[in-house]
């Protein structure tokens, strides 16, 4: 359908499960990836690379070289943070980079795009009520820097597809699977679990879903998203015992049999955060993290399954090839 696909982000989490299957499919693919950065085993060897920035615009000008009328372009790229406090690099990343990226697009005249929002950019509902796709974004309808950055680059794509630019925007929920190279933070927590270094588990949960059908919904989005749109990328909610317990299962683990209130773990998640940042760490426990544990994640993918095909899988299979993953990669062991 498209001559060539233009990928960002194709080093992160979703934006390299995205690549291998657009390589896997045969597909032509051009990927900007930052200047130092060591992708060298993350990036298949058989695709172009352009080096720069989102944050660079002039940069970015060798991603759209040649003729881009049958050029399709994934937006991926991006800052994922659960820190308190404001991000400069959040808003310089996901607002103005996607500025930039969305500019040049418009301006050498790509086919298609599909920008990656997330659901933290869509406004909340109160607890029982179903979230739905919206065309109201705001950084004032959302709570934590992360979310407020989406939805800001959010509305402005929409702005321009309101302007006849073809792209679709999709919103996944909570990332997870195998392929973690970066290590968010429920797989440092499946991994802490599986060392035996978590005695307790949590309250709360989520809506998580599997990295490889938000890559699937993705590719999809490129074919049949319309001009426009957007398409929630999300499976079901699950709480963290719900998770930890699949987990349990398949290593043979020691079962969790205490999960802490979250009204107590609000209390301890900003000495914790203090404590991830001061020894260099990803943090996993911030008081945004808790805070999403208890929000309304009733996500429905429900357009997304009627008009891209998308099926989100079993968390069993997921938990399942996560676990397999960690331990071809050596960072858990099974019992003998």
């Amino acid at each position: 359908m498209y001559d060539i696909y233009l990928l960002t982000g194709g080093t992160g989490y979703l934006g390299n499960t995205v690549l291998r299957k657009l390589l896997a499919g045969g597909k032509r693919v051009r990927a900007l990836v930052r200047p130092g950065r060591k992708y060298d085993k993350a990036l298949p060897k058989n695709l172009e690379l352009v080096l720069g920035s989102v944050e660079d615009r002039d940069s970015l000008r060798p991603l759209f070289a040649g003729d881009m009328s049958k050029a399709c372009l994934i937006h991926c790229a991006g800052v994922v943070s659960i820190t308190s406090g404001a991000d400069e690099r959040l808003w310089r990343v996901n607002v103005e980079g996607t500025k930039n990226i969305m500019e040049l697009a418009m301006e050498s005249g790509v086919s298609k795009t599909v920008y990656v929002s997330s659901v933290h950019a869509i406004p909340e509902k109160p607890q029982g009520n179903a979230i739905c796709e919206t065309r109201r974004f705001s950084p004032k309808l959302v709570v934590g820097s992360y979310a407020k950055s989406k939805a800001a680059a959010t509305a402005y794509v929409l702005e321009l597809a309101e302007q006849g630019f073809n792209v679709s925007v999709v919103h996944p929920s909570g990332i997870i699977g195998p392929y973690d190279h970066g290590i968010g933070s429920i797989t440092g927590t499946i991994i802490s679990y599986c060392r035996g270094r978590l005695p307790v588990g949590v309250s709360g949960g989520y809506d998580f879903v599997d990295v490889r059908d938000v890559a699937d919904g993705i590719l999809a989005c490129t074919e049949k998203g319309r001009p426009g749109e957007c398409y929630i990328l999300s499976n079901r909610y699950a709480s963290v015992r719900e998770i930890l317990s699949g987990v349990q299962k398949i290593v043979r683990g020691r079962k969790i049999r205490l999960c802490v209130p979250l009204s107590l773990v609000k209390l301890a998640a900003p000495l914790c955060e203090k404590i991830s940042l001061k020894k260099k760490e990803p943090p996993f426990l911030t008081p945004y993290s808790v805070y999403t544990l208890s929000s309304n994640s009733a996500f429905s993918h429900d357009r997304a399954t009627r008009e891209l095909g998308y099926r989100p899988r079993a968390l069993s299979l997921t938990l399942r090839d996560m676990v397999r993953w960690l331990v071809k990669t050596k960072k858990i062991k099974l019992k003998a």
